[in-house]
C-alpha cells in the first residue's frame, strides 16, 4: 500500500477530481483486489456513460476481478461482511450505491436501515477496504424532490462510512486532503507495532506532552497504534503507546518534572524487589501513604477564607485530598493531567448484548480526537494514552487470563504509571472500554467484597436506549457460574485476577499500584478502576488513599466498591458517557475548589486584608514584621490610663 496506517479508507472528491485514481493507485501494489462496480449499465443510448464506463475497465490491471452488485443494494454489503482477511476490495464508487438503493424498483425499503448495515459492515470488516464516494455537501441544493432525496441519502451514507472508516481523503482537482488520520489495523490484521520514539535503559519514557503534536485534521500520521501488553515486561527496553493530545485550540504547556516544583510530583519514593524477568509485584508491598498532617490543615485553613457563604461543602474533600497527596496545606489545583484508556474485550456471556467490535470504535474514535473522552480531555488540556489490554476468555469456562499474562499486566500498568510520573504528570484519570468489562468487575466485587452478582451487576443499555433484560440475565449467569465454578480457589489478588478480572482489570491494577509508588493520585470512573481498587487492597493496602471518585454514575457495582473502600463520591450527576468522561466532566469543578482554597485570602476579622488591602486592626497587611508598632500620642487630659511604676508620668495624669 502507498499508504499506511489504515485499513477502511473512505475516498470522498467531485467530478472528475481524480478520487477513482487516488483510490486505485493506494491498492496498485496489492496482489489481488477485486473490484466492486456499483453502477447501473444506464441507457443502452447513453454512449457517453459508457465510454466513462469503458474508461474505469480499461485502468484495471488484468489481476484484478470484478464484482457487479448495481442488481441489489443489499448485494455490496453481503460482498464486504464476507471479505477475509487477506482480501483487498475497491468499491467504486456509493454514489452508484445509492441510485440503485433510490431505485423504485427497490421501494419501498428501509433506506436509512440499510445505510446503517453498510457502515456496520464496513466497521466490522477483516479485508482491506476502500470505498469512493462522490463529495455532495459542496454543490447547491436541488430544485427537484428526486435530486433533493439523491443527495440526502448520499450525504447520510458518506457520514455513516466515514464515522465506520479508519480514515478519509478528499480529492480536489487532483490533490489529496486527509480529513480523518489513519489508523492502525485492528488485531484480527496486523499486529500494531510499537511507535514510541523514546526509550531509555529498563524503562519507557514518552516524549513530555510539549514536545506531542496536537491530533491534527489535515495529516495522517499524527495518531498512534494501541501497544498490546508485551508478553515479557522485563526483557529489554518496553516501548509504551504514545501520549495524544486532543486539542481544539492553543493549551498552555503542561508542567514537566523539569519545572519549578514539580519535582515532588514525580519523585521516586521507594526500592522494589527486582529479579531478573523484571518488578516484582506481591502482596504486602510497602508503598507510601499521603501526609497524614496537610491533609486536616488544609481543611482546617478553609474555615478562614474570605467566602460569603458557608464554604466549599463536600468539596472540602477534595481540597484535604490534594493537601495529603501534595504534602501541603495550600494544595495547588492539577495542570498536568493523562487520561490511560484501557481498551479490552470479555468474551463469553459477560459481553451479552454488546455490539461486536464497538470497544475497538471507540478507541479509535479517541485516538483520532472525536467522541466525550477525546473531547473532554482537550478541554482539560489533558493528555490521552490509549493502551490495548489482553483479551479475557469466557470466565464461566475457565480462567479469564494466564497466571503470566496477569504478571505481565500488572508490570505493564506499573511502568505506565511510571513513564506518567516522569512526564511530570500530577494527575491520572483511569479510563477502561471494553464489551463484558462491567461483568468482570462485579464478578471481581462479588469475589471480594461477597456481593451478590445481581446487586452490583447494571441494566444493560442499547445503543438505541433500550433495556435488555435478556443481555442482563446472560450476563447474571455468566458471573454466577465463574463464582461457582472458583468457589474453592485461592481469593487471592493474582487469583481473582486470572480467573474473574481478565486483562484490563490487572492492567488497571498495576497502574493504581505504579501510581502510588510514584505519589501521583488517580481519579477513579467506573466499574474497572473500582475492581482494581478492590483488588489492589491486597497487594499495598496504600493504593486506595491515593485515588478519588468524582461520581459513581449511578452504577451499583462503583457504589458498593466506594462504600468498601472508603471512598466518597463528590457528585451525583449520573453522568454515563462512558468511563473517564464522567471524570473529566468534574474535573474543572475540583481544580476551581483547589484554585478557591490556594488564592482566597483569610478574613478580615481573622487577620485577613480588608477591601483597601489593611487588616482589620488597623495595620497595613504589607507591612513587614521588622517594622515597629505604630504609637497612638497620648491624651491631653487626664485619664483612665495605667502606666508602669518605671515610665515617666504624662503630665497631667496621676500614676496608681
Amino acid at each position: 500500500m502507498s499508504v499506511d496506517g489504515w485499513h477502511t479508507l473512505l475516498v470522498l472528491g467531485g467530478i472528475r477530481s481524480g478520487k477513482s485514481e487516488f483510490a486505485e493507485s493506494l491498492v496498485a501494489d496489492a496482489p489481488t483486489v477485486r473490484y466492486v462496480a456499483t453502477a447501473p449499465a444506464g441507457d443502452p443510448e447513453d454512449t457517453e456513460w459508457a465510454i466513462r464506463l469503458a474508461a474505469h475497465r480499461a485502468r484495471r490491471p488484468g489481476s484484478w476481478s470484478t464484482e457487479e452488485t448495481a442488481a441489489d443494494p443489499g448485494r455490496l454489503v453481503e460482498v464486504i461482511a464476507a471479505a477475509g482477511p487477506n482480501e483487498t476490495l475497491l468499491v467504486d464508487d456509493l454514489g452508484g450505491w445509492v441510485t440503485v438503493l433510490l431505485d423504485p424498483a427497490h421501494q419501498p425499503a428501509d433506506d436509512t436501515a440499510t445505510i446503517a448495515e453498510l457502515a456496520a459492515a464496513v466497521r466490522s470488516s477483516t479485508a482491506r477496504l476502500v470505498l469512493v464516494s462522490p463529495e455532495v455537501g459542496l454543490s447547491l441544493v436541488p430544485t427537484t424532490p428526486l435530486g433533493r432525496a439523491f443527495t440526502d441519502a448520499l450525504g447520510a451514507t458518506n457520514r455513516a462510512v466515514a464515522d465506520a472508516c479508519d480514515a478519509v481523503a478528499l480529492v480536489v482537482a487532483g490533490q489529496t486532503a486527509w480529513l480523518k488520520p489513519a489508523t492502525p489495523a485492528p488485531a484480527h490484521a496486523v499486529p500494531p507495532a510499537a511507535t514510541s520514539p523514546e526509550t531509555v535503559p529498563g524503562r519507557a519514557v514518552a516524549p513530555h506532552t510539549t514536545h506531542q503534536a496536537a491530533l491534527s485534521q489535515t495529516a495522517p500520521n499524527h495518531t498512534a497504534p494501541t501497544q498490546a501488553v508485551p508478553a515479557d515486561l522485563g526483557a529489554g527496553d518496553v516501548t509504551l503507546p504514545e501520549v495524544l493530545t486532543p486539542a481544539a485550540a492553543p493549551v498552555p504547556a503542561p508542567a514537566t518534572s523539569s519545572e519549578p516544583g514539580a519535582g515532588d510530583w514525580a519523585a521516586p519514593t521507594m526500592a522494589l524487589p527486582m529479579i531478573a524477568t523484571g518488578l516484582v509485584i506481591q502482596p504486602g508491598m510497602e508503598l507510601p501513604m499521603p501526609d497524614d498532617y496537610t491533609g486536616p490543615q488544609a481543611v482546617d485553613r478553609l474555615a478562614t477564607l474570605d467566602v460569603p457563604g458557608a464554604g466549599l461543602g463536600v468539596l472540602e474533600q477534595v481540597v484535604g485530598f490534594a493537601a495529603a497527596t501534595q504534602g501541603t496545606s495550600t494544595p495547588r489545583p492539577w495542570d498536568s493531567v493523562r487520561v490511560l484508556l484501557i481498551q479490552g474485550d470479555h468474551a463469553g456471556g459477560a459481553s451479552a448484548g454488546a455490539t461486536p467490535g464497538e470497544s475497538a470504535r471507540r478507541a479509535r474514535q479517541a485516538r483520532v480526537g472525536r467522541g466525550a473522552l477525546a473531547r473532554l480531555a482537550a478541554e482539560n488540556r489533558a493528555g490521552l494514552q490509549i493502551v490495548e489490554a489482553p483479551a479475557s476468555a469466557p470466565m464461566e469456562d475457565g480462567p479469564a487470563l494466564a497466571a503470566d499474562e496477569v504478571e505481565a499486566a500488572l508490570r505493564y500498568g506499573w511502568r505506565l504509571a511510571e513513564q506518567a510520573a516522569d512526564a511530570g504528570v500530577q494527575l491520572l484519570v483511569l479510563a477502561a472500554c471494553g464489551a463484558g468489562a462491567e461483568a468482570a468487575a462485579a464478578a471481581v466485587l462479588a469475589a471480594t467484597a461477597g456481593a451478590e452478582p445481581p446487586t452490583v451487576l447494571g441494566r444493560v443499555v442499547t445503543e438505541q436506549g433500550e433495556i435488555d433484560d435478556t443481555a442482563w440475565m446472560v450476563r447474571c449467569a455468566a458471573v454466577r457460574d465463574a463464582l461457582h465454578r472458583t468457589r474453592r480457589s485461592a481469593r487471592e489478588a493474582k487469583d481473582v485476577l486470572a480467573e474473574l478480572g481478565g486483562g484490563d482489570i490487572a492492567l488497571a491494577t498495576g497502574v493504581l499500584l505504579g501510581a502510588t509508588a510514584r505519589k501521583v493520585p488517580v481519579l477513579l470512573d467506573g466499574p474497572v478502576g473500582t475492581a482494581a481498587a478492590m483488588v489492589s487492597r491486597d497487594l499495598a493496602g496504600q493504593a486506595r488513599h491515593w485515588c478519588l471518585l468524582p461520581d459513581h454514575g449511578g452504577r451499583p457495582g462503583v457504589r458498593l466498591a466506594a462504600d468498601v473502600l472508603g471512598l466518597t463520591p463528590l457528585v451525583d450527576l449520573r453522568l454515563d458517557l462512558g468511563e473517564g468522561a464522567t471524570a473529566l466532566a468534574a474535573l474543572p469543578l475540583l481544580r476551581s475548589a483547589l484554585a478557591l482554597a490556594a488564592t482566597l485570602p483569610v478574613h478580615p476579622s481573622l487577620g485577613g486584608p480588608d477591601d483597601e488591602g489593611g487588616t482589620d486592626d488597623g495595620r497595613d497587611a504589607d507591612r513587614t514584621e521588622d517594622e515597629p508598632d505604630f504609637t497612638e500620642p497620648e491624651p491631653a487630659g487626664p485619664g483612665p490610663t495605667t502606666v508602669g511604676a518605671d515610665e515617666p508620668v504624662h503630665p497631667g495624669r496621676r500614676a496608681d
